[in-house]
């Protein structure tokens, strides 16, 4: 047992760990991929802010040109094309370059973003232009970086021609990536993932880039894999432990069967097992014990049959060939007799004078032989011989065949009572649950030729353990028993009602759909709830059933019975004495038996 436990644990395992660690391997790259993506996001909308920024930087620069351009001293030296005069006021105003077609003040450095202002004198003439320059060095890549507001470590730089020109890293390194495209490079040794922008509007194709440390992304990436993979393992200890004591409940419980099972191989057909709850071991359990029913009630037939069957081998040895077929014995004993007396015809009349079986011609004969078949206090019929006469010898040998026939046709009678016996219950006089499900098989196989409805109802008795134990078991028989004539009172002659078992009924309605099924149900509850039991005292009481009703929909004969089931726990479930069907619970039509005057005590 132990084994099979551990092995149970361990099937369950492997069967979880498969997906399990499936899920785990998507997890942990769905981790890093996140992570990824969310420093993507971040350098895309550093970019986008830091690009807004250098716009803003070139605003500012060409309206610092044009501020410099409208300066009345610049215009009058422009005006007098006095060289000294305006180099003298480039030099006093930083980044701004002067030129004229004679003079050319200051010179624009190589990779700095430029903006161009004309000078207008008087009259709107142009006397040259003023070049605004922004530079892209460390100072510029600094501002942009503050006012994109990016993280420690994060930085922007300026690059051309794939290699840094400026920003915080070193100058003339490379970094080659697609504009628009984020990826990862490598910068004095160490790795950065970085998003790079269009080329600036600059005569050599600058273009800004902005930088998140790999390292960082690593970092949060492992920390989060980490807590993935604590809470994994988390997860998968609460399996393991799952598996255990689910195996060990199941071990456990299988060794009762084991247990019950070998009694019942060992003769000991009374023992059964404590059934809790209604799952699937419990299912098993009811039809263990039902099977353990069925045995020794088989075995007491078995029992009671082969000591019957003895005896009727035994006569009929002596007589005729064995047969539990009366029709078949009275026809023997007939063609027996006429054969042995050499009568001309022979024939068996039943007590109201009909032929019941005949064998030649038992009218032609001048003369008749009568002898009565009988046995105790039941008659057969009586045998007619005819022919021309009989000898005292014929007429012993006629009598003692009719002897010993009728004693075959006793036993046949017996054994076709005993036959409709085994089919019936005992103490409804109702069909037993093999009749009922033989029936329903036979059913279900029409309906699959005919295509005709079929309906079941299964009913069960409303705290009929309450009957038993306030009123004694003879109340609760009582009860059985009228509920049963309410059965039979309410049905039609082709319906099968049938105690299922216990406090359990189930009528097998062929040729009825569900709406008349139900209406039936709803008949019988009533009945039954209008009645009065008496019980062995003198007391008075009712009693009250619900039912559950299914239609046969293509399914098999555990299918329909496993719908009627269904609706029947739905009936319970909706507070008993009512009508379920598949479309749900129907209110019971009839004033409560409880609520009428003069009705018995309500259980």
């Amino acid at each position: 047992m132990k084994s099979f436990k551990v092995r149970l644990a361990a099937y369950f395992v492997l069967i979880a760990l498969l997906p399990f660690a499936a899920a785990f391997q998507g997890f942990h790259s769905l981790a890093n991929r996140s992570e990824t993506r969310r420093v993507d996001a971040v350098l895309e909308t550093g970019l986008r802010s830091a690009l807004v920024t250098y716009e803003d930087e070139l605003d500012n620069a060409q309206a610092r040109g044009r501020a410099f351009a409208g300066r009345a001293e610049l215009q009058r030296a422009l005006a007098a094309h006095d060289r000294a005069q305006i180099e003298k006021l480039v030099a006093a105003t930083p980044n701004v370059v002067v030129r004229t077609s004679r003079v050319s003040a200051g010179a624009v450095p190589a990779g700095a973003a430029r903006r161009v202002v004309s000078i207008r004198g008087q009259h709107a003439r142009r006397l040259g232009e003023v070049i605004a320059v922004v530079l892209l060095d460390d100072a510029l890549a600094s501002r942009l970086q503050r006012r994109a507001g990016l993280d420690a470590g994060e930085r922007i730089v300026f690059t051309g021609d794939g290699l840094v020109l400026a920003g915080n890293a070193p100058v003339g390194s490379s970094i080659r990536l697609p504009a628009g495209k984020t990826g990862t490079v490598s910068l004095g040794g160490s790795k950065y993932r970085a998003l790079s922008s269009e080329p600036l509007p600059n005569p050599n194709g600058a273009a800004l880039a902005v930088l998140a440390p790999q390292s960082a992304i690593d970092r949060s990436a492992a920390t989060l894999g980490e807590r993935l993979t604590l809470t994994m393992l988390l997860t998968l200890v609460l399996l393991i432990l799952i598996a255990y004591f689910e195996g060990r409940t199941l071990v456990t419980t299988l060794g009762r069967f084991v247990d019950a099972a070998g009694d019942i191989a060992r003769g000991r057909l009374d023992r059964r097992i404590e059934v809790k709850g209604r799952d699937e071991f419990a299912e098993l359990g009811r039809a263990f014990n039902e099977m353990a029913d069925q045995l020794q009630a088989r075995l007491r037939e078995l029992d009671e049959e082969r000591r019957r069957l003895r005896d009727a081998t035994m006569r009929f040895g002596e007589t005729l060939a064995a047969t539990h077929d009366v029709d078949q014995l009275l026809r023997v004993v007939v063609e027996t007799a006429v054969e042995a007396t050499g009568s001309a015809g022979g024939a068996v009349i039943s007590s109201d004078n009909q032929i019941v079986a005949s064998s030649g011609e038992f009218l032609s004969g001048p003369h008749e032989l009568r002898v009565p078949l009988a046995s105790g206090a039941e008659s057969f019929g009586t045998l007619v011989l005819a022919g021309e006469e009989f000898t005292r010898e014929q007429e012993e040998t006629a009598t003692w065949l009719v002897k010993h026939a009728s004693v075959a046709i006793a036993n046949a009678k017996t054994h076709r009572a005993v036959q409709r016996q085994a089919n019936l219950d005992g103490l409804t006089g109702l069909a037993n649950r093999r009749l009922c499900e033989a029936a329903l098989a036979k059913e279900i196989a029409r309906v699959g030729r005919s295509d005709e409805p079929l309906s079941l109802i299964v009913a069960d008795l409303d705290d009929f353990k309450t009957v038993n134990d306030r009123f004694g078991h003879p109340a609760g028989d009582e009860v059985l028993r009228q509920f049963a004539l309410v059965l039979r009172e309410t049905v039609r002659e082709v319906d099968v009602a049938a105690r299922w078992g216990g406090e359990e009924f189930a009528v097998v309605l062929p040729g009825t759909d569900l709406v008349g099924a139900a209406n039936l149900a709803e008949r019988i509850r009533g009945e039954l709830e209008r009645r009065v039991v008496i019980g062995p005292g003198g007391e008075e009481f009712s009693c009250t059933a619900s039912f559950g009703v299914a239609p046969f929909a293509g399914n098999d004969q555990a299918g329909l019975l496993a719908a009627a089931d269904a609706a029947l726990y739905r009936a319970k479930r909706a507070g008993k004495n009512c009508v379920s069907t598949p479309n749900g619970v129907a209110e019971p039509s009839v004033t409560p038996a409880s609520l009428r005057a003069g009705a018995g005590t309500p259980l």
